[in-house]
């Protein structure tokens, strides 16, 4: 539905030779009779800013280009479609659709159920990385569906990220407050996100339960009211923790005071809207019928039951989930290259979050790997770009921007996309299967969401794999699965991203 040539008034010609002039001024070229751009050279420029005055826009020349547009019957039965629909539905392509069917001859022999929800919340990452442990509790109890409870980890992870961020306004006093650290730092105090190193810090310090003994309320499952309340609190208290740091009377008993009455405030807001959490020292009592019909019951500390995760039949364990690593896919960087952010965590004390930088085909092999091996797979994409929700699908070729605007969508790579903030990580979902080729290759990935069985094929989705090259970030592994030179990259001295740097987005 793109546009085509049509006679020019000489009133606009006028217009457009005016334009063309002074763009020659610049001494750029216009050469390309496909398109109406104009292209440089691939050259280095001398290190002198380019001499030229802020340009508005021409009233007549804006005209032109509508009568020029609407010229066209194209144009005019694009306008029909596009403006009175999602232009994404509009454009997008059938057979596609079609060719991404839920069919591959590579899976994990038990994916777990049902199909989970978060609902209005950001908890993608705590249900990937629950979807992931669950399955071997639910070999190991003979269960047909099973849910770990995320709204426990997600009550612990709202109070320690709340802790984490009065540390951190403290470490950050002698800062100004509208330098660019602290400026982010309040920008987004306790996300809902957050990724797989801090899930291990959750798991590691108060344990797992089981959904039925802690459900979502309603501010879990639809968490921006509570984020409203705590974080207007938690930007008041940075206030008032900079003031404190400023006057000579303050001492550390005092300061810790004064963070302590605040944490308790926070902790009042989280249990009046999230409930109670059981304790994870105290024994729970967890009573249950198995898929046999049978009535069973269980009693351990959540301490406990998360170190009873096993099963020898997938390889997975505690120790073994304890273990695994973050790899990603940032072409910014050179592959085999650690890299961690700066101050980005939940737990005071706690794991930093690390990644191993590689090339695609390296991520790529080991997540063939680990579903080879029955192991899910949790991983981070930007979950929006390319892709339909009601359809379950993630494929480049999904929607074709081209026809209907004439535009390529693609025009970045994915370097420049993380450079000027067009992509990141947005979402965190589990990789249970995939389709190969007779020589190994991956062509599609079967998808396990958390947006419920109204999604997609009742929760399932369709990734292409050249939509995973583009738009997947982050694949957490097991390392048995990686080359020794993969392996060794966590003993170098990892590359220190700044708070803002994309990698620091929160799935």
């Amino acid at each position: 539905m793109g546009g085509s040539q049509s006679t020019v008034s000489p009133e606009t010609a006028m217009h457009e030779k005016a334009v063309l002039e002074r763009l020659r001024s610049f001494q750029m070229s216009d050469e390309s009779p496909e398109d109406d751009f104009v292209h440089v050279q691939d050259e280095k420029r001398p290190d002198v800013r380019l001499s030229r005055e802020a340009e508005g826009l021409p009233v007549q020349l804006m005209s032109s280009w509508q009568s020029r547009l609407l010229e066209d019957p194209k144009n005019r039965l694009a306008l029909s479609a596009l403006s009175s629909a999602n232009p994404q539905e509009v454009l997008s392509q059938r057979a596609t659709q079609i060719a991404d069917q839920q069919v591959f001859n590579i899976q994990i022999p038990f994916e777990g159920a049902p199909i989970t929800n978060q609902r209005s919340s950001g908890r993608c990452w705590l249900f990937a990385s629950t979807n992931v442990f669950r399955v071997a509790l639910m070999r190991k109890y003979n269960l047909s569906s099973f849910e770990l409870s995320q709204a426990y980890l997600f009550f612990w992870d709202k109070l320690e990220k709340s802790n984490y961020f009065l540390e951190t306004i403290i470490e950050t006093a002698d800062e100004d407050l509208d330098s660019r650290l602290v400026q982010r730092v309040l920008a987004d105090p306790v996300s809902d996100g957050g990724q797989w190193d801090m899930v291990y810090n959750l798991v590691e310090k108060y344990g797992l339960v089981p959904q039925a003994l802690y459900p979502d309320s309603w501010n879990a499952m639809n968490s921006s009211k509570i984020n409203y309340i705590v974080v207007a609190k938690l930007r008041e208290y940075a206030i008032v923790l900079r003031k404190l740091l400023k006057s000579a009377s303050t001492t550390a008993a005092t300061l810790s005071g004064a963070k302590q009455k605040m944490m308790r405030e926070i902790h009042l807001i989280l249990t009046l809207t999230l409930g109670p959490p059981p304790s994870s020292t105290e024994r729970f009592n967890w009573n249950f019928l198995d898929k046999n019909g049978k009535a069973r019951s269980v009693s351990l500390t959540p301490l406990e039951f998360a170190r009873d995760i096993s099963s020898p039949e997938f390889r997975i364990t505690n120790s073994a989930i304890a273990g695994m690593v973050s790899l990603v896919h940032d072409p910014r960087h050179a592959p085999l290259s650690l890299m961690t952010v700066d101050r980005l965590g939940n737990i005071v004390g706690g794991r930093g979050v690390t990644y191993i930088n590689v090339a695609m085909p390296v991520l790529k092999q080991a997540c063939v790997s680990m579903l080879k091996a029955g192991v899910p797979v949790f991983f981070g994409s930007d979950v929006g770009k390319f892709s339909n929700s009601a359809a379950g699908i993630m494929d480049l070729a999904l929607i074709d921007y081209e026809l209907g605007f004439n535009v390529d969508m693609l025009g970045l790579g994915k370097a420049e996309r993380l450079q000027v903030g067009e992509s990141a990580m947005t979402h965190a979902m589990v990789l249970t299967a995939v389709h190969v080729d007779p020589h190994g290759a991956p062509l599609r990935w079967r998808v396990q969401n958390s947006w419920g069985e109204a999604a997609g094929d009742k929760g399932w989705f369709v990734m292409s794999d050249r939509w995973m090259d583009e738009f997947v970030y982050q694949a957490v592994v097991d390392p048995r699965f990686l080359l020794k030179e993969v392996r060794d990259v966590l003993k170098k001295e990892p590359i220190v991203l700044p708070l803002w740097d994309p990698m620091g987005s929160l799935a």
